[in-house]
C-alpha cells in the first residue's frame, strides 16, 4: 500500500460508512474528458449553479478565470458542490485567459468556445471521439472575451427556437453538460477517472469532510514516522 492510499484510510476512519458508500458510488461516475472554465463570471449565483450542475453531472474540474471579477460561491445556490469539484483559479498572469487554455491544452484538451455568433456546430453535434474537451463560458453580458475566441480551437451553440439570442449562463453550462455527459457515458470511449485520480479525490473529499484534516494529516505521519523509527 503506498502512503496517499495509507493516509486515505486513515482519515476515512473519521467519516461515516454511508459517506463513505457514497464516495464509492460517486467517483465511477466522475470524468476529466469534459472540463468547465467560466471566464470573468460577476454574477456569483449564476456560477454557483454552473457548480451544482458540474457536480450533478460527475465533471470534476472547474477552471475559473479572474481577470475582473472575483468569484465568490453563493452557498445558497451552490448547495456544498465545491466541496465535491476541484477548482482551478486563474488570476494575477499577464493573461488569465491565456494562461488557463495553454494550461488545458498541455493537458490534452481542446478548446470549445460557447457562443451563438458561429456556425461551427450545435451541442450535440460535437465529435467527443476526437480528444477530452474544455467548454468555455463566457460573461453574462458580453460573453467570451476576444482572447477566448481567438485561442479556441472550435465553437458550439446551443439551438435555440425564440427571439432571444441565448441563455443564462447557468441554464447554457447545464444544458452543454447534460448533452455531452449523456453521450460520453453511452460511448465506448474511456471517460473515467484513472485509479491514481480516484485515489486523490476521494482524499480530497475526506479532507473536505474534516473540520481540521491537517491535525488529522499531522498525526498520520507522526504515527508513520514512530513506524521507521521502531
Amino acid at each position: 500500500m503506498n502512503q496517499e492510499q495509507a493516509l486515505y484510510e486513515y482519515m476515512a476512519r473519521c467519516i461515516s460508512d454511508a459517506r463513505l458508500a457514497k464516495f464509492d458510488e460517486n467517483i465511477r461516475l466522475r470524468t476529466r474528458y469534459i472540463t468547465v472554465v467560466l471566464e470573468d463570471i460577476f454574477q456569483p449565483q449564476n456560477a454557483s449553479a454552473v457548480l451544482r450542475s458540474a457536480d450533478g453531472f460527475g465533471i470534476q474540474d472547474i477552471h475559473i478565470i479572474e481577470t475582473r471579477n472575483t468569484y465568490r460561491v453563493n452557498p445558497d445556490v451552490a448547495l456544498g458542490a465545491s466541496q465535491w469539484l476541484s477548482l482551478h483559479k486563474y488570476r494575477g498572469h499577464d493573461n488569465n485567459t491565456k494562461t488557463c487554455i495553454a494550461a488545458l491544452r498541455e493537458q490534452g484538451y481542446r478548446i470549445v468556445a460557447t457562443t451563438p455568433h458561429t456556425d461551427d456546430c450545435y451541442i450535440h453535434e460535437l465529435d467527443l471521439t476526437k480528444g477530452k474537451v474544455a467548454l468555455l463560458f463566457g460573461t453574462e453580458i458580453d460573453g467570451l472575451s476576444k482572447d477566448a475566441i481567438a485561442e479556441a480551437d472550435e465553437f458550439v451553440r446551443i439551438p435555440m427556437s425564440g427571439f432571444t439570442e441565448s441563455y443564462n449562463i447557468s441554464v447554457s453550462a447545464a444544458i452543454c453538460m447534460y448533452e455531452l455527459s449523456k453521450r460520453l457515458h453511452a460511448s465506448g470511449i474511456s471517460w473515467q477517472l484513472n485509479a491514481e485520480e480516484m485515489l486523490k479525490v476521494r482524499l480530497d473529499w475526506v479532507r473536505s469532510c474534516l473540520q481540521r484534516p491537517d491535525l488529522v494529516e499531522a498525526e498520520f505521519f507522526r504515527l508513520e514516522e514512530e513506524k521507521k523509527n521502531q
